[in-house]
């Protein structure tokens, strides 16, 4: 029993100073100081010179007859926080012996010596000014020159005035494995102090607790920061440099047209969502930042500008062949070819001259020719058939052949002064379409004609 009860103290003392590795941050390391009460009495065993004890906790509140106390800082402790509701600690006490049990002694010195290992019941309650646990440990204590080993089990509280600061009690019942010490309770009461948490950005919010431990921050977000201060702590916070509400994740929406600056087009002017937040004034479904008429609508494909018409008939310039001539809708913006113009055309035509029997065009008729062009100009959107005919003299082939060489003429004439190939086309009849009799010279120079006529599409 003697060398167990040696094992247990060298047991409980290196508990009490040694390291462990997973430590609780917050303040771990605890100190206290203050007054401690022996009583040997309510212990339920038989005590020195057969004073009388008492049973278990018998008068266990009766100071003045039983306790022994010094009036004086009497004892002193460290403890240290390990984790899980943990704490490993030591205790120095020392007293002085008047009563032992019932029974008067001379003054006899007491010394403790002891390791306690705590278990913190607020793991269980969570209570946070008054914060009670259980401890057991052991240790050596002696009264004058005869000590011995005990083993300690007890329960305290602690009352905390700030979270550092408060007030210490704690009874422990302290059994002897050799009778030279008698059993006993000690009381102990006392102010303790806790300290030594980390907090390494120095916000006030200790590392174990401080969800952003390397940066100072605020305790609503748990230690992390809001460094714009709009209420959204910058992990969650879209725009973590720049104020704004919750319902834009903290952005700024400057223009206020319910659009966060950040997704805004157009930042500092009101707009619609469709467009990015820009505004459109003429209502054209293009931003007034890409509308080269915001003031009026017009289509995408014209810049937002509405499609002219130069000529002011009616039909718009991008679906008007002829845009700078006026024109009708039927013959998308040129004008039409009238039966009067068919029949100006054919008045100038028929006054063509050919030498005889030839396809070359006198020089005379060049008037007359560049008065066909001027007419061809303004329809320049109309094809027209060049028509060769003749009389019914010679044969057949030669009239065809004749027929078609002059009307090719006059197409390379048209064509020389300007007028598009593809407006125009050449045919030679013949004598196959006469318009007047051949029996008579007069019907026959009728029939020896060039017509100009309109193609219908």
């Amino acid at each position: 029993m003697k060398h167990l009860s040696k094992l247990l103290v060298a047991i409980f003392l290196v508990a009490g100073f040694s390291s462990v590795e997973a430590q609780d941050k917050n303040n771990p390391w605890q100190f206290g100081f203050g007054v401690n009460a022996v009583d040997a009495f309510p212990t339920n065993n038989l005590l020195m010179d057969n004073a009388r004890k008492g049973k278990w906790f018998d008068e266990y509140f009766n100071a003045s007859n039983h306790w022994n106390i010094l009036p004086a800082i009497s004892t002193l402790n460290v403890s240290k926080y390990v984790g899980d509701g943990f704490s490993f600690g030591v205790r120095g006490s020392l007293n002085k012996i008047e009563n032992m049990g019932d029974a008067k002694v001379d003054d006899l010195t007491y010394y403790g010596l002891d390791g306690e290992i705590k278990y913190n019941l607020n793991e269980l309650f969570g209570m946070k000014v008054f914060d009670p646990y259980l401890q057991v440990g052991g240790g050596y204590s002696w009264i004058d020159d005869l000590g011995a080993g005990t083993l300690n089990g007890g329960l305290g509280f602690n009352l905390w005035f700030t979270e550092n600061l408060g007030l210490n009690f704690q009874t422990s019942y302290k059994h002897s494995f050799e009778d030279r010490l008698v059993p006993h309770f000690q009381h102990l009461a006392g102010l303790v102090i806790k300290f030594g948490g980390n907090d390494t950005d120095g916000d006030g919010i200790y590392d174990k607790d401080d969800a952003c431990p390397e940066v100072a921050g605020l305790p609503q977000f748990n230690g992390c920061p809001d460094s714009d201060g709009d209420g959204i702590e910058d992990s969650k916070d879209a725009c973590p440099n720049e104020a704004g509400p919750a319902e834009f994740n903290g952005c700024p929406d400057s223009d206020g047209d319910g659009i966060a600056d950040k997704d805004d087009a157009c930042p500092t002017v009101a707009g619609k969502r469709e467009l990015n937040g820009c505004p459109d004034k003429d209502n054209d479904g293009i931003a007034d930042k890409d509308d080269a008429c915001p003031e009026v609508a017009g289509p995408k494909e014209n810049k937002g500008c509405p499609w002219p018409d130069r000529d002011g008939d009616g039909v718009l310039d991008k679906d008007d062949a002829c845009p700078e001539v006026k024109g009708t809708v039927a013959n998308k913006g040129c004008p039409e070819v009238t039966q009067e113009v068919q029949d100006t055309l054919n008045e100038y035509a028929k006054t063509i001259l050919f030498d005889t029997g030839k396809s070359t065009i006198k020089a005379q008729s060049a008037t007359v020719l560049d008065q066909i062009v001027g007419v061809l100009n303004e329809y320049s959107n109309s094809k027209f058939t060049i028509e060769g005919h003749t009389d019914s003299t010679g044969s057949l082939a030669t009239n065809n052949r004749l027929s078609q060489e002059r009307a090719d003429a006059v197409r390379v004439y048209l064509v020389d002064k300007g007028i598009s190939p593809d407006r125009l086309t050449a045919k030679g009849f013949g004598p196959s379409n006469p318009i007047a009799s051949n029996k008579n010279a007069k019907g026959r120079a009728l029939n020896r004609r060039v017509e100009i006529n309109l193609v219908k599409e």
